[in-house]
């Protein structure tokens, strides 16, 4: 199917996707019969609108990566928010911070992982805590935000990642059934305390992460205490 959304995209057609085509059609033609049977008094309007069908799918996927990118990006902050006593130097997308032992820690938010924690050891840098936002909170999807999550954390496990966590929303889920989903997952937090900084998950958050880098948990801020009123 990737062959044929490139080609929609760029409006060419190479001579492997002309090898797919009858293939393609194929396996349409059922599925869309079947559609077309079930419209009563099916017309040429009917015929004319039908591609409306994927388009609000379309705008449903585009939405749901603003979501996560939104997500993503005030986690971010939250992170920032808990590490700034040790944080050396700040950039829109990295931390760089010096932990107890003197080591330097990196902080980065990126893609395949969200976000990563690693740290500089002499000449060498250990890949420590690989993190994974997912921001939707519909539960018709949270089985394929885990399973996203999942394919992302075995990347990030080729890449010598040693710790994965996944940032979820977790509200009324079937934590058994999410952990199927993403065996890989060592730690689950609820993506909705997070952004709130409230709750169990929250606190557990700030105490592994601070474990994970090497720093002592510092008392929450005035700016977070806030939140919480």
């Amino acid at each position: 199917m990737s062959l044929f959304k490139r080609m929609e995209e760029l409006g060419t057609m190479s001579e492997k996707q002309k090898g797919h085509v009858a293939d393609f059609c194929t396996a349409m033609a059922d599925p869309l019969a079947e559609l077309v049977r079930q419209i009563p008094h099916f017309t040429d309007r009917d015929l004319q609108e039908l591609p409306l069908l994927t388009f609000g799918s379309q705008l449903q996927g585009s939405n749901n990566t603003q979501i996560g990118k939104k997500a993503m990006q005030e986690v971010f902050v939250a992170i920032t928010e808990i590490l700034e006593k040790s944080v050396t130097k700040k950039e829109p997308n990295q931390l760089t911070l010096k932990n107890a032992a003197g080591r330097t820690v990196l902080v980065t938010l990126s893609h395949d992982p969200d976000v990563c924690v690693q740290e500089q050891v002499e000449d060498r840098t250990h890949s420590k805590v690989a993190i994974e936002v997912k921001g939707g909170t519909d539960a018709s999807n949270v089985h394929n935000r885990a399973g996203e999550a999942e394919k992302s954390h075995l990347k990030a496990k080729q890449k010598g990642f040693k710790d994965f966590w996944t940032i979820i929303s977790k509200t009324g889920r079937q934590m058994s059934k999410l952990k199927q989903e993403s065996q890989t997952t060592t730690e689950w937090f609820d993506v909705t305390e997070l952004l709130d900084r409230k709750g169990t998950d929250w606190e557990n958050f700030r105490q592994r992460l601070a474990a994970a880098v090497g720093i002592p948990l510092q008392a929450q801020g005035a700016k977070t205490l806030r939140r919480r009123n």
